[in-house]
């Protein structure tokens, strides 16, 4: 069967992921011994084709595991289309962290309300590999050897099908996944922190090794700035706020919270800039932390 596959439809697929990730939460740390850190790539690697019969690549470069996994056919029409409420057009617009400045662009505008439905969705035995290969990466890492510095803080797992040209990226923050499976998140602000994206590309097929992508050590800042942007697409697609609602004030406090969540204090201004309207705000640190307070 082809589908008709788009940025966008795909964008709203990635999002059923996520009952499987939450699961984890449900599962007990492993007790097995300590990995070191230069064995962990090897171990989810082997772990996953001995236990799973999955075939995964995982390279670790600085403190971010990659893990790769080529498949085929990984969108299918849902039996039972999860249904929404339209209210926003939401364009992705990315966001930067550098030389202490917090750039954040979006374009949001406001449509008929309407009541979609899901079109595609990652097939069921896509949806139990990735669990499988969560509980793999949750077994490996938390179990690195922790005596160690410059442990693995992030780990980012791409499902590519290989045979139509698109996957899955998802980047995940490994304390926000101890947070969850000891309780301290709920399982939907999870799912907030999740960083997910989907590409289509000529180059993905075939691409059984992940040649193609980009790997490279996630910082903080590239974290954080992609999860605003995450946040945003979240919030006004699915929607979680009515069509009154001040989008610029939204946004800043997407900002906000995130910042907040992370600690993170090393920036001075914020540069926000509505597309839509044209209006720009700036910020500083302390108009900012204050926003986190309210």
């Amino acid at each position: 069967m082809k589908l008709k596959l788009s940025s966008k439809s795909l964008a709203k697929s990635a999002l059923k992921l996520l009952p499987f990730i939450l699961f984890l939460s449900a599962c007990t740390s492993s007790t097995a011994p300590s990995f070191l850190k230069e064995n962990i790539a090897g171990a989810v690697k082997d772990i996953s084709k001995k236990e799973y019969k999955l075939g995964v690549s995982a390279k670790l470069i600085g403190s971010t595991l990659w893990v790769y996994m080529p498949l085929e056919n990984i969108i299918s029409k849902p039996a039972k289309p999860e249904k929404y409420i339209e209210r926003f057009l939401v364009e992705d617009k990315k966001n930067s962290l550098n030389e202490k400045i917090l750039r954040v662009n979006y374009l949001i505008r406001l449509t008929a309300e309407k009541e979609k439905q899901q079109e595609m969705g990652i097939d069921k035995s896509v949806n139990e590999k990735i669990f499988n290969l969560l509980q793999v990466i949750r077994r490996v890492l938390f179990s690195v050897d922790n005596s160690k510095e410059d442990k693995p803080l992030f780990f980012c797992i791409v499902t590519a099908d290989i045979k139509n040209g698109f996957e899955i990226k998802q980047v995940f923050h490994l304390m926000d996944l101890k947070k969850l499976s000891y309780g301290f998140i709920s399982q939907t602000e999870y799912q907030h922190r999740v960083v997910q994206d989907s590409v289509i590309s000529a180059q993905i097929i075939g691409d059984i090794a992940g040649s193609h992508l980009n790997y490279h050590n996630i910082t903080l800042e590239e974290f954080i700035a992609d999860q605003i942007q995450n946040r945003i697409r979240l919030k006004f697609q699915k929607p979680e706020v009515e069509r009154s609602a001040d989008i610029d004030k939204e946004v800043l406090k997407i900002i906000a919270y995130t910042l907040n969540t992370y600690g993170y204090k090393d920036f001075t201004l914020v540069e926000i800039l509505n597309q839509a309207s044209g209006a720009r705000i700036i910020l500083n640190q302390t108009a900012v932390i204050a926003n986190s307070k309210e």
